[in-house]
């Protein structure tokens, strides 16, 4: 075993348990909290700080331990983050407050670059305490680099990487403990699909990895440390990927997008279709520059443009522009309830100001009304 690499491991990891464990005692009350389905559907929410909680009959999760990380929860099970290098380490997924051996299936975007990043399904037991993931993707880093390695299991389509890694007097849902950790790490990445979860437990027990009798937590979580990225996942039980995020309009139907906050219109200025264009805000007067149709490959189009995030950037204040259409994710939106997002980034259409002129340009969700867009004919 190499020292390194599980030395930089328990500082993610531990901060992470810091959060169901030591730095948040409410997680200890989760195995009593029963998930039901609501009655009606909840509006979207940001975390952006360090929370537990329901969300649209999901269990979800939070933590950070500095920076501009943040969580959208949205629809059903679905969540979308963003964050930068100025957060050390964060991670937080929605799933279910009590785990167990269910299939779980999930599909979205998860765009980890060349960083220190991981997509997995994550968990706790008690009787015997054990951790444990299954890393369906992960960026520069292995998370389980330095743990022991016992053998593979070949299922869902792909082969994962059995492994084993103590930690010794660490935080815990149950406070400072000694403690094994489970590892299966798929060795053909994905950000989309199913995990039947009793074939990892079943590989494990023959491995002489055994969980323990009294399941805690179980969600399908994003984490990030030192790096850069976002991920927009939607998780549910049984075998088929949830489709994915609704959309406002009939896919291509042309109409015009207004600002909650100004009343204005998303607008190309000039009815320009030079590449680079920065759309802005305009009265609404039902011009073509001002039409936009939401394509089934989830593009906005106008005048034979694409919508497009300049330079595939990621960070707040990224420029909303026009460009020919190719097909990348930095053109890819998600129309929500109320609020439009990049598909790549998880970031909101964003106008900062109210007046004709107003440059649009990608932010972090944070609820308010200049991110709030509606569709009108």
């Amino acid at each position: 075993m190499h020292e390194a690499p599980i030395q930089r491991k328990s500082r993610r990891g531990g901060r992470l348990r810091m959060l169901i464990g030591g730095a948040c005692a409410v997680v200890v009350a989760v195995a009593s909290t029963l998930m039901a389905t609501n009655a009606y559907a909840e509006a979207d929410r940001q975390v952006c700080s360090n929370t537990t909680g329901t969300h649209n009959g999901f269990y979800f999760s939070f933590w950070k331990d500095s920076g501009d990380a943040c969580m959208v929860l949205r629809e059903n099970g679905r969540y979308s983050s963003s964050w930068s290098r100025s957060t050390n380490n964060w991670v937080g997924g929605k799933g279910w407050a009590t785990g167990s051996r269910r299939t779980v299936s999930y599909s979205g975007t998860y765009n980890p670059g060349n960083n220190n990043t991981y997509l997995a399904l994550y968990g706790w037991t008690r009787n015997s305490l054990i951790e444990y993931y299954v890393v369906e993707n992960f960026g520069s880093y292995n998370p389980s680099s330095g743990a022991q390695r016992l053998g593979t299991v070949t299922t869902d389509g792909g082969t994962y990487d059995i492994l084993r890694s103590q930690r010794v007097n660490q935080p815990s849902i149950d406070g400072t403990a000694t403690f094994y950790q489970y590892w299966s790490v798929r060795q053909q990445k994905r950000s989309s699909g199913t995990i039947t979860f009793a074939n990892h437990v079943d590989a494990w027990a023959r491995a002489g990895l055994n969980l323990g009798s009294s399941w805690a937590y179980q969600v399908m979580a994003t984490e990030g440390y030192q790096s850069q990225g976002s991920s927009d996942i939607t998780v549910r039980e049984g075998t088929n990927p949830d489709p994915g995020p609704t959309t406002g309009p009939p896919s291509g139907t042309s109409q015009m997008i207004v600002g909650q906050q100004s009343g204005r219109c998303l607008d190309v200025p000039n009815s320009s279709t030079t590449n680079g264009t920065q759309l802005q805000l305009y009265d609404c007067w039902g011009g073509s520059n001002q039409r936009f149709t939401h394509t089934s490959s989830r593009q906005l189009t106008v005048n034979g443009k694409c919508l497009d995030a300049s330079n595939g950037g990621t960070s707040n204040g990224t420029a909303v522009i026009l460009y020919d259409c190719h097909g990348g994710a930095n053109q890819q939106w998600n129309v929500n309830n109320g609020t439009i997002t990049s598909a790549q980034s998880g970031l909101c259409l964003d106008a900062g100001g109210t007046g004709n002129g107003t440059k649009i340009q990608l932010y972090s969700c944070w609820g308010g009304s200049n991110q709030q867009w509606s569709f009108r004919n």
